[in-house]
């Protein structure tokens, strides 16, 4: 059976070389002329990300004091732009060098290092690091994809969502690097913009204030970026990245703010935000670099003939909230039908129109034999029944745009799309659902299976108030709210296995983790069922 790669043989001892190499060391690497600094410049680790055939994406920042107040010195950086030096070999002791090359720290982008990386072969892994002068970052590990077409007959993925700092220790991060898979889907929440506003906090975010500024979302992504399992799980596994709200602020949606800030004002704390993210993220600066408050975020991944991915933005391109003005805070809250006319109003979009429309017209020219819709909320519609027996609908995620949910799933049914399966997150619990374009209607066929997973720390909604919902909702297979993980595919031609995977407390930076459920979905029927 041909894999993506093969398996991953002495990696951990790679891994484990220092962070400061010595002149022998790094001998084989262009000299550059260095700034002088007194620590480690790659304090916040390696990542690689969006694999192509020939190449992909790797990604350091220059942040020898990563926590520095100081917004003029981000990272503890000074001066101009700086040449860094990267080694990409065959070898995880990195020895058999196939390229090497320097990419530029631009100040503007707080240091951080975008190399665009072509020209290599198709289908295996490759091993990496930065340099400069003596000091070299942690060896990384990427793969390439196989060729376009090519046949591919098992990939291995893991996704993620919703990471607190102050609620917990990210064990999971841990335990998914353990998995040894291919990919890793960062579905949103990645950091949490405010501070000290949990219940329970575990760790406090350095500086105990909610991020509003470029400085801030900065320093709140270096915190997050010095976490050892974050750091590990990114230097072994490439990954695919989304976000969801609190990489801003939390419930925006497109221009429009949770505290109902002007545009014009909130769209400012959005470019600091989008550009903090970029900073941090592995990320093709061909097509992501932020504009402003723009960044060209959704992209497909292709894995052979086996899987694409289509990877969305759920959140820069959103329509104003059902009944926006409503409720004495912008963002999600609880509407019914009857209450509310914006449910019905066919003109808003959780995607906008443009992205729709490449959404949709991707789905006419895929081949692969699974399609993997990635984006951040729960998708399947959910009845939520209230204390007076009205039914009402929470308007934060797709259930408060009813008539984009419907387009999406007309268009999976319509388009005859092979295999699709939606994955999310952002709602703090495990869920698998029938996903139909009539959910009133027992008759109306299933189109796709939507797979949801759990936080990686964050607290879960309350799971008996829930439950209680799931006779109105029989499309919902499975639901589960007290445990926090992360979801684990092995995908091969003919079925898809999803395991959700539960640690056993976040607040124990040695928490173990087990399998709580797992789902099969069969190569060309709909729906899951419990393996």
């Amino acid at each position: 059976m041909k894999t993506l790669v093969s398996r991953r043989t002495f990696f951990h001892l790679a891994g484990a070389a220092g962070l400061i190499a010595s002149p022998a060391l790094i001998g084989c690497a262009e000299r550059l002329a260095v700034p002088a600094l007194k620590r480690d410049p790659f304090s916040l680790g390696v990542a690689a990300g969006e694999p192509s055939a020939d190449g992909f994406v790797l990604w350091t920042r220059l942040a020898p004091d990563p926590l520095s107040q100081d917004p003029a010195t981000p990272g503890g950086m000074t001066g101009g732009p700086v040449q860094v030096a990267y080694e990409i070999a065959t070898d995880p002791q990195m020895r058999q060098i196939a390229r090497k090359g320097t990419a530029t720290a631009e100040p503007g982008f707080a240091w951080s290092v975008h190399a665009e990386i072509a020209g290599l072969q198709p289908g295996r892994p490759y091993w990496y690091r930065f340099l400069l002068g003596d000091a070299a970052s942690r060896v990384g590990r990427v793969a390439t994809t196989p060729a376009a077409g090519a046949a591919l007959d098992r990939l291995k993925f893991g996704f993620v969502s919703c990471a607190n700092y102050e609620l917990g220790y990210f064990s999971a991060y841990r335990h998914l690097a353990d998995e040894n898979p291919d990919l890793v889907v960062f579905l949103g929440d990645y950091i949490y913009e405010d501070a000290k506003q949990r219940r329970g906090a575990i760790r406090e975010h350095s500086d105990g204030a909610t991020a509003s500024t470029l400085s801030g979302y900065r320093n709140r992504y270096a915190q997050y970026r010095l976490d050892p399992d974050l750091q590990r799980l990114h230097a072994e596994v490439p990954a695919l990245m989304t976000w969801d709200d609190h990489e801003v602020q939390n419930d925006y949606a497109g221009q429009w703010s949770q505290s109902f800030d002007e545009p014009a004002k909130f769209l400012e704390r959005r470019a600091a935000a989008y550009r903090a993210y970029y900073e941090h993220m592995p990320l093709r600066p061909s097509r992501a670099l932020p504009q402003g408050p723009n960044l060209r975020l959704h992209e497909r991944f292709r894995f052979g003939d086996l899987a694409e991915f289509s990877v969305l933005d759920g959140r820069q391109y959103r329509s104003k909230e059902a009944c926006y003005s409503r409720p004495n805070k912008g963002g999600g809250h609880i509407e019914t039908a009857d209450s509310c006319a914006d449910l019905q109003d066919p003109t808003r979009s959780v995607l906008g129109p443009q992205q729709e429309a490449w959404l949709y017209d991707g789905f006419s020219r895929a081949t692969a034999r699974w399609n993997v819709i990635a984006q951040d909320q729960l998708v399947a519609e959910l009845k939520e029944r209230q204390k007076d027996g009205t039914i009402g609908y929470w308007t934060e995620d797709w259930n408060g745009y009813p008539p984009s949910r419907k387009r999406l799933l007309t268009e999976i049914r319509d388009r005859k799309l092979a295999n699709p399966v939606v994955i999310g997150g952002d709602i703090h619990s495990f869920w698998t659902n029938d996903l139909k374009v009539d959910f009133d209607d027992p008759k109306s066929p299933i189109v796709a299976t939507e797979f949801v997973c759990t936080s990686i720390t964050s607290h879960g909604p309350p799971h008996d108030t829930f439950a209680a919902w799931l006779p109105d909702n029989p499309h919902v297979k499975f639901f589960e709210s007290r445990k926090r993980g992360y979801s684990l595919v092995d995908l091969t031609r003919n079925r898809m296995t999803t395991h959700y995977r539960a640690v056993s407390e976040v607040t124990d930076p040695q928490a173990t983790v087990s399998t709580l459920k797992s789902f099969v979905v069969e190569s060309g029927k709909p729906g899951a069922q419990s393996a």
